[in-house]
């Protein structure tokens, strides 16, 4: 009982936290092109990009917000290359995903060896100015959940932030409409006067953007330096989140969140003498046993349709 109490403590749920929110972030971007109908699962490649821009602008100018502002440049610029080839060129959408992973392993390690000289790990002389964590006093006042919300870093509050932002505009407004038109019924969308071209250029706009925030996260606020290959396919479980919630921002956030306690959890276990080699393959057992559910969830759900049908 009580080894079972020193690893499901406070430390852990705070851990979840920190290791969720690139998820959390990349989901949010993926299941923008989603609604749309462009699946992007290249939004692993774009994390990872996004992670060494951060890195970079933050060595180069000695600022964290630079090397965000570096991140959000490199996802405007993946994104519209992404909205190019899928919309304008009309290629396959899994195809340029997966080329766009490819393209990001290998740039970011052959520019952190010439840029740096380094390989494997970048080691910045002095240390890299990371993100800060916010502290408030009132935080600490609230009963049970207050030491978990508070101390954490800026972009962990943004991604909470952002996932109500984004079911008010996909649900709530206009624009969200016409995002979710431009997927599902894009002619309807064009006799509107809307173009779903452009939406879908908006789309992927923002899940580049989105993408490339998380990895700056990942580089700046949860690990603070930058390793090659460090995304380490958090952009395909942000893929699966989306698609085991729906694209619904909520449901995408929880299933994150559960990715991040798995995650977590096998840090923790590491403490007590189970080899890293077996945790580390925890949050992708998770992700598997995640689209088996669905499947099954699915399969139900087009049973019980088969049977109303038939009794109608």
């Amino acid at each position: 009982m009580n080894e079972l109490i020193s690893i499901v403590n406070l430390g852990l749920f705070q851990n979840t936290l920190r290791t969720a929110t690139p998820v959390v972030l990349c989901a949010l971007g993926c299941l923008m092109t989603d609604h749309v109908g462009m699946m992007n699962i290249g939004c692993d490649g774009m994390m990872l990009i996004g992670a060494f821009a951060a890195v970079m602008g933050s060595w180069i100018s000695g600022s964290w917000a630079v090397g965000i502002l570096f991140g959000l440049m490199a996802g405007l610029l993946l994104g519209l290359l992404y909205g190019v080839f899928v919309i304008k060129f009309k290629s396959d959408e899994f195809i340029i995903g997966v080329a766009l992973n490819i393209f990001a392993g290998g740039l970011t390690t052959f520019l952190l060896r010439e840029l740096t000289g380094q390989s494997g790990t970048f080691h910045a002389e002095g240390g890299l100015s990371t993100l800060p964590r916010l502290q408030a006093d009132w935080l600490e006042q609230i009963p049970v959940i207050g030491q978990l919300l508070n101390n954490n870093t800026l972009l962990v509050y943004v991604a909470w932030v952002l996932v109500a932002v984004c079911w008010v505009v996909i649900y709530r407004t206009p624009f969200g409409f016409w995002l979710r038109a431009a997927g599902e019924h894009p002619q309807s969308l064009r006799s509107a006067g809307k173009s779903p071209e452009r939406m879908k250029y908006i789309a992927s706009l923002l899940c580049g953007v989105l993408a490339c925030l998380s990895g700056a996260h990942l580089s700046l606020g949860y690990l603070s330096t930058f390793s090659e290959n460090m995304s380490n396919s958090r952009g395909f479980i942000a893929v699966a989140c989306v698609i085991f919630g729906r694209s619904n921002p909520p449901k995408v956030f929880l299933a994150a969140l559960l990715f991040g306690f798995i995650d977590a959890l096998g840090m923790r276990l590491q403490s007590f003498g189970i080899s890293s080699a077996l945790t580390a393959t925890f949050p992708y057992l998770g992700t598997v046993l995640m689209m088996v559910l669905l499947v099954w969830r699915n399969d139900r759900k087009k049973k019980r349709m088969a049977r109303q049908t038939a009794k109608a």
